[in-house]
């Protein structure tokens, strides 16, 4: 950092007086980075540990209520998109009425909260709803690679070595999940598999159709307003109100405080203003805490029991959040 350019250098006592000047806002600016590092850190880990509780509360729903995972996806779409568009209409105003008033940015929004939002969720809960809030979670995190294995086949070219190495680590450590390493035992149930993999291509779809929406409007107002059209559609296409739910306290805490407050819309915005403070690549290789809490929240809370060679699984799929980390 330097002085203005209207001050020229005359003498030792100017120069001593800049580099003074220099060094006082290096070490300001160097506190300053430092504060902003931390604070990044610490809302992308507790937005990944909101998401990882999120799962363990619906596992708990699925077992102690008897929720279906559809009405729970319902649920979580509306009560996160109501909280959010509020959000958005305080905050966001201007891009919110701009999104809403465009007819082709509004057809891609209902693509991304359909395709892209209502069916991540809705997988994602039908595969803990068939295996448990840890597996569930860790095989969510193979949508990275798929978006991989679409951006080569759309490009035309080879992966390069590292995203080899990853799509490897995702085929062994999915194995060993499901078949604990002897291919004529299936360990994991065939639907826990297959919703755990869809699960994976719905963060795959997540993560690509809302891109140009969410560099033209922000993201608050644009995943805000897909929460609610697929709750919406999602509550008409089930008819949520006509599903029989019996909750005590706990349930209901679970279910809006869990679920909704702190797995979706606390997780969600930490994990924002961590991407904000620093960067996207380092606040989503923080966030992957969410398989840890997860599967931590699935064992000490819900007595959830995992082997040895669980771990080893859940270990070769979160490689990749680190090989398809970016470098800098």
């Amino acid at each position: 950092m330097t002085l203005s350019k209207d001050i020229q250098e005359t003498g030792r006592v100017q120069d001593a007086i800049e580099a003074g000047a220099a060094g006082a806002a290096a070490g300001t600016s160097g506190k300053v980075g430092d504060r902003k590092e931390l604070g990044g850190v610490f809302f992308a880990l507790i937005g990944g540990i909101g998401w990882g509780f999120s799962g363990a509360c619906a596992q708990f729903l699925f077992g102690a209520y008897g929720v279906e995972s559809l009405w729970a996806t319902v649920m979580r779409l509306l009560g996160a998109g109501v909280v959010l568009m509020v959000v958005a209409g305080v905050r966001f105003r201007q891009d919110l009425r701009a999104l809403w008033t465009c007819p082709r940015d509004v057809a891609h929004l209902v693509l991304f909260a359909l395709a892209g939002l209502a069916f991540c969720q809705a997988a994602y809960l039908l595969a803990i709803e068939n295996s448990n809030a840890g597996t569930a979670t860790v095989l969510q995190y193979i949508g990275p690679v798929l978006i991989v294995v679409f951006s080569c086949l759309r490009g035309r070219k080879l992966p390069s070595p590292r995203e080899a190495v990853a799509v490897g680590c995702v085929i062994v450590g999915t194995f060993l999940v499901a078949t604990h390493g002897d291919p004529s035992n299936m360990v994991l149930t065939p639907a826990g598999l297959t919703w755990g993999l869809l699960a994976a291509l719905g963060v795959a779809l997540y993560s690509l159709l809302p891109v140009n929406l969410m560099l033209r409007y922000g993201a608050v107002p644009v995943v805000g307003s897909a929460m609610l059209v697929g709750g919406v559609v999602m509550c008409v296409g089930t008819q949520a109100w006509t599903v029989p739910v019996s909750f005590d306290a706990t349930g209901w805490l679970a279910l809006l405080g869990g679920l909704v407050l702190i797995g979706t819309v606390v997780g969600y915005t930490f994990y924002l203003q961590g991407v904000n403070m620093i960067g996207a690549s380092k606040a989503s290789l923080i966030a992957s805490i969410e398989t840890v809490s997860a599967t931590l929240f699935a064992v000490v809370w819900l007595g959830t029991a995992f082997s040895w060679i669980d771990i080893v699984g859940f270990a070769f799929i979160m490689a990749t959040v680190f090989l398809l980390a970016k470098r800098g």
